[in-house]
């Protein structure tokens, strides 16, 4: 990826472009770039749509919506503009990636591809409305996974409250080496560190980052090898699902887990409830094709391992 420095030079850009098309300046971070504010989505496959629709309706509480992107997807949202995106298996040869693309929330979508595009990124020639009013583009990261810049509808329609979780807080997947991804999510984007940690208190496992412009975060699941992108031949579907994964934030774990207790939501795989090593309570549940869905209460119960916290956590 080639990467440009000329900072001021794309903020005059933006700036003469808005003027030219009669509009306000795009608002804009400190760097130069319009913001990036929460995730917006991830979007996974599914080999039984049934399946899949009875996991995220029944046992999380997404509310189902046709998929305003994609004709042959649906939507679960979890508030009016977080949700899952669930499309088929794609057709050709079998694989185990379960994601499509992740997702982050931007103010100025057509913005943030001119940025990109000022920095040596490849981005589409303009951005894609969707019939919702949404706009959006699709880039690769250094690694190949595509990231989706999404500018929400101005009106998104309402989402009632979900009783189990109505914010998606964190999203994390396979990261080969966190140094070039930092290039491109760091550099380019202003993500900032918000908490790294292994399974061992001298091993990084994974390293989170948090949106510039807001409290949702995102995790490198780091994975050692030889391979530099892609999955590794090794790797089984269900280790593969464990690492690409989202989280529902809860308030209250015991509160979360008696919910779903009494109301026969937890038939599928799940683990029990326990204090992860970032000293936050959670609770693991897996959907129909190995997908992880982490509820995680807001805040840390304990003192984390490896790493205090770098930013401040979300609180609802």
């Amino acid at each position: 990826m080639r990467v440009r420095s000329a900072v001021s030079l794309a903020a005059f850009v933006l700036c003469l472009v808005a003027a030219a098309l009669g509009q306000e300046r795009p608002q804009e971070s400190p760097a130069g770039r319009p913001k990036i504010t929460s995730i917006s989505h991830l979007s996974v496959y599914t080999s039984d749509a049934a399946k899949a629709e009875r996991f995220y309706v029944h046992d999380l509480g997404g509310l189902k919506r046709t998929d305003p992107q994609n004709s042959s997807g649906v939507r679960y949202y979890f508030n009016a503009i977080q949700f899952v995106e669930v499309l088929p298996l794609p057709s050709g040869p079998a694989s185990i990636n379960r994601i499509d693309h992740v997702a982050y929330n931007t103010t100025n979508v057509e913005g943030m591809r001119k940025y990109l595009e000022s920095r040596g990124v490849a981005v589409p020639a303009t951005v894609t409305k969707a019939s919702d009013g949404s706009q959006y583009f699709v880039v690769r990261d250094p690694e190949g996974n595509r990231v989706e810049l999404v500018q929400p509808p101005a009106n998104p329609t309402p989402v009632p409250k979900n009783p189990l979780s109505d914010h998606v807080i964190h999203m994390g997947y396979m990261v080969h080496d966190p140094s070039i991804e930092d290039m491109f999510y760091g550099t380019l984007l202003g993500f900032r560190p918000y908490w790294h940690g292994g399974m061992k208190d001298d091993a990084t496992d994974w390293i989170s980052q948090q949106v510039p412009d807001g409290t949702d975060w995102f995790e490198y699941m780091i994975v050692k090898g030889p391979e530099k992108t892609g999955i590794p031949s090794s790797m089984s579907q269900d280790a593969l699902g464990v690492l690409d994964h989202f989280s529902l934030g809860v308030p209250n774990m015991e509160k979360a887990v008696t919910l779903l207790y009494e109301g026969d939501r937890m038939s599928g795989k799940h683990s029990p409830a326990q204090i992860g090593r970032d000293g936050k309570w959670q609770f693991n549940l897996y959907d129909p094709d190995g997908i992880r869905v982490e509820l995680m209460e807001f805040q840390p119960a304990g003192k984390p391992c490896c790493s205090s916290f770098l930013a401040p956590s979300p609180t609802e």
